[in-house]
C-alpha cells in the first residue's frame, strides 16, 4: 500500500505518522509570557538534536493560523524548559495539555510545583526529576501548509538538573528509578519494556 499525504485529509496523516514513529519522548515545555505567566504544555514531536553543544527541539503545531501559547511565549522571551516526564506525573502532564485560556496557570491547573530556574527566567517542574533549562537559537515555520502548518523550535540547554536518585556513576541514567515514560498514538503511552544490547564493532 502506498499513501501520497498530499492526497489524503490531515487527520488521516496524522494518525499514520504518530502511530508509525514510536515510541516518542515526551518535551513537557514550560514557558513564562511577557507578562510573566507561566505556561506549562506537552509535545511529542520532541527530541534531542546534538551534544557539541547540546540542543533539543520540539515542534509546535498551528490550528487555524494561530500559535500555541508556548511558542508565542518562546518567540516572545527567547527561553524554556524541557521538563522530562515519568510514570509518577503522567497524569498531571495530561491535563497540562488541556486547551485554556493564555492567563490559566498550568502549574496550578495540574497541582505542580514550580521551582526557580538558574539560567532563564521560566519556571522548572519539581515533580520532574530531570530538566533542561535552554535558550532558543532557532525557529523554523513548516512551508506549504493548508492547515497552520508547525513551527520547529531548536534551543541550546544551559543547564540541567537531575535528581541524585536517577544519577550512576559516570554520568549514567539509573532507567528502574526514572521510570520514563513515552508517547504512542491516540491516547496511548508507554513505559520502559525490556530492554536488550547490540554492541557496535
Amino acid at each position: 500500500m502506498q499513501f501520497d499525504p498530499a492526497l489524503n485529509d490531515r487527520k488521516s496523516v496524522y494518525k499514520i505518522l504518530t502511530a508509525a514513529v514510536i515510541p516518542r519522548p515526551i518535551g513537557w515545555i514550560s514557558s513564562i509570557s511577557k507578562d510573566n505567566i507561566p505556561n506549562l504544555a506537552p509535545f511529542s514531536f520532541f527530541n534531542v538534536v546534538g551534544d557539541d553543544p547540546p540542543h533539543v527541539m520540539f515542534s509546535a503545531a498551528r490550528s487555524s493560523g494561530a500559535n500555541k501559547d508556548t511558542l508565542n511565549n518562546v518567540l516572545s522571551t527567547k527561553q524554556f524548559v524541557v521538563n522530562m516526564v515519568t510514570e509518577d506525573i503522567v497524569e498531571q502532564m495530561n491535563k497540562t495539555a488541556e486547551m485554556v485560556a493564555a492567563d490559566v496557570n498550568e502549574f496550578e491547573l495540574a497541582g505542580l510545583t514550580p521551582l526557580e530556574s538558574v539560567m532563564i527566567k521560566p519556571f522548572r517542574v519539581k515533580e520532574s526529576p530531570i530538566t533542561m533549562e535552554c535558550e532558543l537559537v532557532h525557529h523554523y515555520e513548516l512551508e506549504n501548509h493548508q492547515y497552520g502548518g508547525a513551527v520547529v523550535v531548536i534551543g541550546k540547554i544551559v543547564m540541567f538538573h537531575i535528581d541524585d536518585d536517577i544519577m550512576l556513576e559516570d554520568f549514567k541514567i539509573d532507567m528502574d528509578n526514572y521510570k520514563p515514560v513515552s508517547r504512542l498514538a491516540g491516547a496511548n503511552y508507554s513505559r520502559m519494556g525490556e530492554i536488550f544490547t547490540v554492541n557496535r564493532k
